[in-house]
């Protein structure tokens, strides 16, 4: 399964500094395929289509399910030792 990408095509990465419906916060991770990571992997079995872990400032961690993904959540920049696209 492709990873999940913002709405201008970027794809989604861990630490990405984000903005959700206006709340700042970060991605902490990106659920696309198992990984072997119990705590990961759940999230793959319960929302079959993956999604991403986001920790907000005032909502605090939040899975968006790939299928909810759309214009409310928002590129700010990326982590600094994670490459651009």
């Amino acid at each position: 399964m492709p990873p999940p990408i913002y709405r201008d095509g970027q794809e989604i990465k861990d630490g990405d500094r984000i903005r959700y419906y206006g709340d700042p916060g970060e991605v902490e991770f990106i659920v696309a395929h198992p990984t072997g990571d119990p705590s990961h992997d759940w999230y793959l079995e319960q929302f079959p289509g993956g999604g991403v872990m986001l920790n907000t400032e005032s909502m605090g961690s939040v899975f968006v399910k790939r299928d909810d993904l759309d214009d409310s959540l928002e590129l700010i920049s990326r982590r600094p030792d994670v490459p651009a696209p």
